[in-house]
């Protein structure tokens, strides 16, 4: 029998994984809050292969502004930023 996550770090562990959405990884950090999708974006980034795009699922409003000023400072690419019914997708891509 499993434990139920402890805090909202090891929820998003706990949902974070294979998904994919048109060959890009899914990265559900739903839920939440700043600073935590930009520092969970960054490590995973960090373990990706070079050219691998990974769309992170947030519904912090700030993560639009973290996650692509991140990339900047880390070197990684922001291909792009959407929202669905307040859903954003911000697709992000190793480089190197």
């Amino acid at each position: 029998m499993s434990m139920p996550p402890k805090d909202s770090r090891d929820a998003a562990e706990a949902r974070t994984g294979t998904e994919s959405l048109g060959g890009a990884e899914i990265l559900d950090l739903r839920g939440l809050k700043c600073p935590l999708p930009a520092l969970f974006t960054k490590k995973r980034l960090a373990h990706a292969q070079i050219g691998e795009t990974i769309t992170v699922l947030t519904d912090d409003p700030l993560a639009v502004v973290d996650i692509p000023h991140m990339c900047a400072q880390e070197g990684y690419e922001h291909v792009c930023s959407t929202n669905n019914d307040g859903v954003r997708h911000v697709t992000v891509r190793r480089r190197s």
